[in-house]
């Protein structure tokens, strides 16, 4: 089956779609958002937004609180209007000014807890992307920086209790493997 021709179909079908993009840390969501982007921006607009952006810092970034962002930025799209959202900046570690999210035809969210249990019903697709939880902390370390390395230890079991809360894997339309 190929992926993006089943996407371009179900968001055929849907007024606003949205597609999200969930699994462990470092599977390649990010990646797969920018080639999902790609294919399908020739033919409609696209927003994608990276949890990473939303999260309240480590300790704070699976919780209501974000679950509250998302539902706001899908009902904003869902509406065709324009979404204000406070992006987070890890350096400072605080929630930058708003910006403002201009409305496209599809929004594509990628990340940890973007298939929170909340949106599933408004889904187009959610897509899960498999990988050995410890292969994928030594990818984001690889990429990030040993500074991320012992915040990331502790994301392995804060990421494996959200996914049992919200039966993100199990709801999946699509899962792939890394």
């Amino acid at each position: 089956m190929d992926l993006i021709a089943a996407l371009s179909d179900l968001c055929k079908e849907r007024n606003s779609p949205i597609i999200a993009i969930d699994g462990p840390a470092g599977a390649g969501k990010t990646t797969l958002a920018h080639e999902i982007y790609l294919a399908l921006s020739v033919q409609m607009s696209v927003n994608v937004f990276h949890m990473d952006d939303l999260y309240d810092g480590w300790d704070n970034a699976l919780g209501e609180d974000l679950t509250k962002v998302l539902l706001y930025l899908t009902d904003q799209h869902k509406g065709n209007r324009p979404a204000k959202i406070k992006k987070y900046n890890w350096t400072t570690s605080s929630f930058e000014e708003s910006e403002q999210l201009a409305p496209a035809d599809l929004l594509i969210l990628e990340g940890v807890g973007s298939g929170d249990k909340e949106l599933q019903d408004d889904l187009a697709a959610l897509i899960w992307i498999d990988i050995d939880p410890e292969i994928g902390v030594k990818r984001v370390i690889d990429r990030d920086g040993a500074q991320v390395a012992d915040e990331m230890k502790r994301w392995l079991g804060t990421q494996q209790k959200y996914f049992s809360q919200h039966s993100t894997r199990e709801k999946a339309d699509f899962i792939l493997t890394t």
